[in-house]
Parts: C-alpha cells; structure tokens; sequence
C-alpha cells in the first residue's frame, strides 16, 4: 500500500460553537471516523493537520475580512485548537499529527510538521519516508485548508483525491471555486 489519508483541522473552532465554526463541521468530524473505522486498513498512513497559533499576525483581526483575516481561532492550549471529540475513534489510527501555524497564517497541511525523534519534519518528507505516492484528504474547510493540502500535495506529486463527503466548506461559492481549482489542478474530487 502506498496510499495515505489526510484528515485537515477538524478542531473545535471549526465545528458548530466554535470561533470560526463551519456548518456541518461536527458531522464531519463522524463521518471520518466512520471513514477510518470501515476504509483504515485501505491506507498506509493516516495523518491529522491542525491549525496550532500562537500569534499569527494579521492572520487574526478583530474585523477580519474572511478571506486573509478572521477571528481568533486554534490558539494554542484553548479548547478551540483541540480536535473534535467525534474524531476521537479516527484519532486512534493518526500515525502523526502535523502542527501549522504559530507565527504565521498555514492554510496547507504542508506547512506543518511533526516530531520525529526530536527533530522536525513535514507533511511532504514525512510521506514520502513512508512511500507514499497517493492521498485522499478530508476535513475543513473545503474551500481554504483542504483546497490549499489537496493542491500542494499534488505539487508533491502525489496522486491526491479531495473525499468531497467528508469535507464542509465555509462559503457556497468559494467551495465551487475551490473545486474547480482542484480538478483543473488534477486532484479528483469524488
């Protein structure tokens, strides 16, 4: 198997109650855990990516644009920046978790890294020290983290399928943009 699943910042902020919540990001969170207990043995790999900000600059503004700035979210050692307990029986099957973030905005999965044996490593080396040459990705939001994951992995070169069913995007018509950039890109969106 040389296949991996990216599951992209199903955190609390991003879900219902939270500081930048997306509608149906909590259904998400369930249905990837449904995807992990029935599909996991179909992938080599499963990775989480969270949003991880200590202080990201004018990423965060008190009248955010919604579209390079928005409300305070994921700040570090806040409820916001957990992951949604419904995403707890997928999180049992996560090889790594990939930080992004602190200092600067990080919309892609790529920009983060993770600790291996004390040193730090990213999303792109990472897989590819496993073998990896196809992901799907999942989680929130459709139409920024996901679509910003989904295209560098495909610069990568890896064979990347956005699992549109598991994905909620924060606006109607920024998602059908973002999935056109997508498929033009040669991600399959299914």
């Amino acid at each position: 198997m040389s296949r991996a699943l990216i599951i992209v910042d199903v955190q609390h902020d991003f879900c219902e109650g939270g500081s930048l919540a997306v509608a149906g990001g909590t259904a998400v969170a369930t249905g990837i855990s449904r995807h992990v207990d029935e599909h996991g043995q179909e992938y080599a790999a499963v990775v989480a990516t969270a949003d991880w900000h200590v202080d990201p600059g004018e990423h965060w503004s008190e009248q955010p644009d919604y579209r390079t700035s928005w409300p305070v979210h994921c700040r570090v050692g806040t409820r916001g920046a957990d992951f949604r307990p419904e995403l707890d029986p997928a999180l049992a099957h996560v090889h790594a978790v990939f930080r992004k973030g602190e200092h600067e905005a990080a919309y892609s999965g790529f920009e983060g890294s993770t600790d291996v044996h004390g040193t730090r490593v990213g999303l792109g080396q990472w897989l590819r020290e496993r073998g990896i040459s196809e992901v799907d990705v999942c989680g929130i939001a459709t139409d920024h983290c996901v679509r910003a994951t989904a295209l560098d992995a495909r610069r990568e070169g890896l064979d990347t399928t956005v699992l549109l069913d598991l994905c909620a995007g924060v606006d109607p018509r920024t998602t059908e943009d973002a999935l056109a950039e997508l498929r033009a890109a040669g991600v399959h969106v299914g």
